[in-house]
């Protein structure tokens, strides 16, 4: 093999042995049918010739395919990166895939902003704040940019994630300030194009896949010794909601093979993790079709009055199992999972919570409105009857399950006995945590096509308050009712607040703070220390607001044992 050949391959210039030439067939099962190459268009240049790689092939670098064995990193001056992530827990782990995948490709991480040779946003695109927080952004970036001395190579700026997806000609054109624009799945592909940014060109790649799930790569976790960790298992959405940009931004559902994950869950417990979130844009629609024999597994039934946009989708392993197998790799590690859809409950998991000491008792089960008549212009597929028997039955089937959801305020058409059915419900539901916003369109969204943002910005506002002040009313109800409780917490680390008190989560997602003090431990009486990140104390709850619960620690002691004694 010719010196160099392993980076050309790697860059995607040459092809490996055995691999199909890319025809137009080739092109159009990877595109799927009537779809183009996003990047098409676009007009960018080639990027490096073959000197530029033969060049780094003899000086050392490792190539930049993510698929490669690792290759430790020795090369004095190494490009530095630096990371900021906006917007969802998936971006989180987005941004943990995406720094596994550059140092393998001999990047190292800095925190600071200043040392940075490549600067890399991974974005938000599901409300226009989030967006506008990134334009905002990238005026700061701007001014860095022109003050960098001459000395040092120039600062390259890349955009990631679902803004990239959105906005990529708007990106690449708005004042030549981005050099690399990514989508969501062309993550493998930011080697290459840093590469054509190094020479001084712009670089995009925003071609949505059917298949891309990053199975292989393992995340390199962005705080390490930490207590959680998120674990990605599935990406995009099928549902359609008519407000929701996610499906034009992160593509169709596809789901990560079982046996990736589970080794992922074990890599995290073997690193003393001790809480595990499972992600995914619609969780709980997991189906994981990796497997021949997979494909005859029979098909859940949704929940009960809910509906979908597609047909059933028959085969493959689904949530249930999946939910089984991590809950069984530690017993001391906690699951929990986001985000999921109301219709995708069915009594297998609803009993699988119940029953595992390490699954938590705590889901999200966004609403969007209480309205019937606003939940089928968003086309949510269920009326406001079918979900609170939702919610009746997922309260009868885990006894003290806490609730969280999702509302949003003033969507197309909404009036005014619209938003006073969503206070209603919340009222009705009383939620422990709540996430609420006003609506914004999107395009390409249904809603962008068929209805009007009808709602004036000052009711939409107004609306919001109201959603909000009620959802802390009912929250801190919901928690004073935790008073003279002992809960289990999962000690984070210190209060934010107060270096003399530490902060964690119960159960219930809910935060709970109480004084760091000498603890006995339950396993070793007599032997009193101090709750560290990753221990479990019980605390025994004093005080509780709309979002915080407040105690005193009673002692340290584990996740198995604090089960088996209730």
């Amino acid at each position: 093999m010719l010196p160099g050949a392993r980076a050309l391959r790697a860059a995607g210039l040459l092809r490996p042995p055995g691999a199909a030439p890319c025809t137009g067939a080739a092109r159009r099962a990877r595109c799927g049918p009537g779809q183009r190459p996003a990047w098409r268009g676009l007009a960018l240049p080639a990027g490096p010739d073959l000197r530029h790689f033969l060049r780094a092939a003899a000086a050392g670098h490792p190539g930049p395919s993510p698929d490669l064995p690792p290759e430790p990193c020795s090369t004095p001056g190494a490009p530095k990166v630096y990371l900021e992530t906006y917007g969802c827990q998936m971006n989180v782990s987005d941004t943990e895939i995406i720094w596994a995948i550059l140092q393998k490709n001999g990047y190292t991480r800095t925190k600071e902003l200043g040392e940075a040779d490549v600067v890399l946003l991974v974005t938000c695109s599901v409300r226009e704040k989030a967006e506008q927080a990134i334009w905002n952004r990238l005026q700061h970036l701007k001014a860095l940019k022109a003050r960098r001395p001459q000395a040092r190579a120039p600062l390259r700026v890349g955009i990631l994630g679902c803004m990239a997806e959105r906005l990529k000609e708007e990106i690449l054109h708005r004042e030549k300030l981005v050099d690399v624009v990514a989508g969501p799945d062309a993550y493998r592909d930011l080697p290459r194009l840093l590469a054509v940014a190094e020479s001084g060109q712009q670089a995009a790649n925003v071609l949505l896949s059917l298949d891309e799930t990053y199975a292989d790569i393992l995340p390199v976790q962005t705080s390490a010794g930490g207590t959680t960790a998120f674990v990605s298992i599935m990406r995009g959405c099928d549902n359609m909601c008519s407000y929701c940009i996610v499906p034009f931004t992160r593509g169709r559902e596809r789901s990560r093979p079982i046996a990736s994950i589970l080794q992922e869950v074990r890599m995290l417990s073997d690193q003393g993790v001790k809480e595990v979130t499972l992600l995914g844009q619609n969780v709980n629609s997991f189906r994981d079709l990796s497997e021949v024999q997979f494909q005859s597994v029979a098909a859940p039934g949704l929940s009960r009055g809910f509906s979908t946009v597609y047909k059933a989708k028959a085969g493959g392993l689904r949530f249930s199992h999946l939910l089984d197998q991590v809950s069984r790799i530690d017993p001391e590690m906690r699951i929990r999972f986001t985000s999921p859809h109301p219709k995708d409950f069915p009594d297998e998991v609803l009993q699988l919570i119940q029953e595992r000491h390490n699954i938590c008792k705590q889901l999200h089960l966004p609403a969007q409105s209480g309205s019937t008549r606003v939940l089928e212009a968003m086309r949510r597929g269920y009326t406001r009857e079918a979900y609170l028997e939702l919610v009746h039955h997922v309260r009868d089937s885990i006894p003290g399950v806490s609730l969280s959801s999702d509302f949003i305020a003033g969507f197309c058409g909404e009036t005014e006995e619209d938003h006073l059915q969503t206070v209603s419900l919340l009222q009705e539901v009383r939620y422990n945590v709540g996430f609420l916003f006003a609506y914004s369109m999107r395009q390409k969204t249904r809603a962008h096509h068929r209805l009007q943002d009808d709602v004036p910005a000052d009711v939409k506002k107004r609306r919001l308050e109201q959603l909000i002040a009620t959802f802390r009313e009912e929250a801190a109800r919901a928690n004073a009712a935790l008073v003279g409780q002992a809960q289990l917490v999962l000690v984070e680390g210190p209060s934010k607040r107060s270096a003399s008190e530490l902060c964690g989560r119960n159960d219930g997602n809910i935060k709970v703070i109480f004084p760091d003090a000498e603890l006995e431990d339950a396993a070793e009486p007599g032997a009193p220390g101090r709750a560290q990140p990753g221990d479990y104390v019980m605390v025994k709850v004093t005080s509780a607001s709309s979002q915080t619960l407040r105690g005193v620690p009673l002692y340290r002691t584990t996740l198995s044992r604090a089960a088996a004694s209730h």
